[in-house]
């Protein structure tokens, strides 16, 4: 009969030190699971973007994530394609592009402009015919650059139209560019052929741009 008053005794006394440790513990998982959300938050694109030109194919769509104090730096990656009329087949582009836009300003309650734009990418071709490394075939140093990627530059200019709230369908603004760009090739051909123009080694590209959140 003592033992079964003083096990009824303890029970409220270890249930009122488990608590806290059992709260705390919830929390704690409550914490982790709402850190992993946010980690792989991170991962889900905040714009998609499609380009003509450029050096990445005739036409080009990717996706990106913009970050920094004020959304500064862009990431995107492109797939894009070369037809078959400019080429002997229908060949696919893949493009890293990382974009840096350090200043902003308004134009108006819904518009906005980036004076500058500018950036680096790297794009390379899927087709077996573009290499990387010199083929064997070829005697040392006879092709100095690799056929299969290229290594580009740009500046270039945006408008952005913020659409109003009542007005979305599945984005929150447009924003359309344009960028003057060369690559590493074209450069060295710009500094050892003096007779090539601007319009040699220079390119011209136009977009616009998706951003979703």
């Amino acid at each position: 009969m003592k033992w079964w008053i003083s096990k009824y005794k303890i029970y409220p006394v270890l249930i009122l030190i488990l608590l806290p440790i059992i709260a705390s513990a919830q929390n704690g998982y409550e914490r982790r699971v709402e850190k992993y959300q946010n980690q792989w938050s991170k991962l889900i694109p905040t714009h998609t973007k499609i380009q003509y030109a450029g050096g990445m194919g005739l036409l080009s769509f990717g996706a990106g994530w913009d970050y920094g104090k004020n959304n500064q730096w862009e990431t995107d990656v492109f797939l894009g394609f070369l037809p078959k009329y400019s080429t002997s087949k229908t060949k696919i582009t893949f493009t890293l592009k990382q974009n840096f836009i350090p200043w902003n300003k308004k134009l108006g309650k819904n518009f906005s402009l980036d004076p500058l734009a500018c950036g680096l990418y790297i794009n390379t071709i899927f087709d077996g015919d573009f290499w990387v490394s010199e083929p064997d075939k070829y005697p040392n140093d006879y092709y100095s650059f690799s056929t299969k990627m290229r290594f580009n530059i740009y500046v270039g200019q945006r408008i952005t139209y913020k659409i109003p709230e009542d007005k979305r369908f599945f984005a929150k603004s447009i924003t359309a560019f344009y960028e003057l760009s060369t690559n590493d090739l074209y450069m060295a051909s710009a500094f050892t052929n003096k007779y090539l123009k601007p319009d040699d080694y220079l390119r011209l590209s136009f977009g616009l741009k998706f951003q979703l959140f």
